[in-house]
């Protein structure tokens, strides 16, 4: 079955209980789908809300498949670029299970692909195979970036969520992203103001109140 996204009469709200969008019924596909509208109407937060990381304030959204979002700051605050990418979790839990120290948590858990998976991952967005130790502080604006990218593949997603991804970016930044959305096979949901992306798109869906 192809990944698919449908929401049901769903409405958003902002924290303070602020209405945003009423009763809005759509479906999303393997399409390449620009998300429009002025600020503050909500854009940001459907795709939270598709994504699972927040509730709506009413309606329902059904995923089929895996989805991964890409947040406008998605590097702040790693240290290192383990943590940039994810994985300094299951890289401490191989690292327990080889020092001897592992629970049966960590051994259900393992994932023993992981450092080909970052390696093939670091090399498809175009980055150094860089140690996973290394300080993310390092990297330019445009390897952070790509660093971002490479979280969101890792995860293996079907359908990508796209929150402004070229918002303040230099030049390699904007490449890459340009890059990831004429190559992604995929459905896409990009939530943008930039006219050359969104000409990109296979249609565009702008949200009122």
């Amino acid at each position: 079955m192809s990944a698919s996204i449908t929401l049901s009469s769903l409405s958003l709200a902002t924290p303070d209980a602020r209405p945003l969008v009423a009763d809005l019924t759509l479906a999303f596909g393997a399409e390449r789908t620009g998300l429009v509208g002025r600020n503050g109407c909500g854009k940001s937060t459907l795709l939270h809300v598709i994504s699972g990381a927040l509730a709506p304030a009413a309606g329902e959204v059904s995923v089929t498949g895996k989805i991964a979002l890409m947040e406008q700051h998605a590097c702040a605050g790693a240290a290192t670029i383990a943590e940039a990418l994810g994985v300094e979790e299951a890289r401490a839990c191989l690292a327990r299970i080889l020092d001897g120290t592992a629970s049966e948590a960590d051994l259900d858990q393992a994932d023993w692909t992981l450092e080909s998976r970052v390696e093939a991952v670091l090399v498809q967005v175009g980055l150094p195979a860089w140690p996973l130790d290394r300080p993310a502080a390092a990297a330019s604006g445009g390897q952070r970036t790509r660093l971002a990218i490479a979280r969101m593949l890792l995860a293996e997603p079907d359908i990508l969520l796209l929150d402004e991804p070229t918002n303040n970016l230099d030049a390699d930044g904007r490449a890459a992203i340009l890059s990831l959305i004429e190559s992604w096979p995929g459905g896409i949901i990009v939530a943008s103001h930039d006219r050359d992306l969104l000409e990109r798109m296979d249609r565009i869906v702008e949200l009122t109140p």
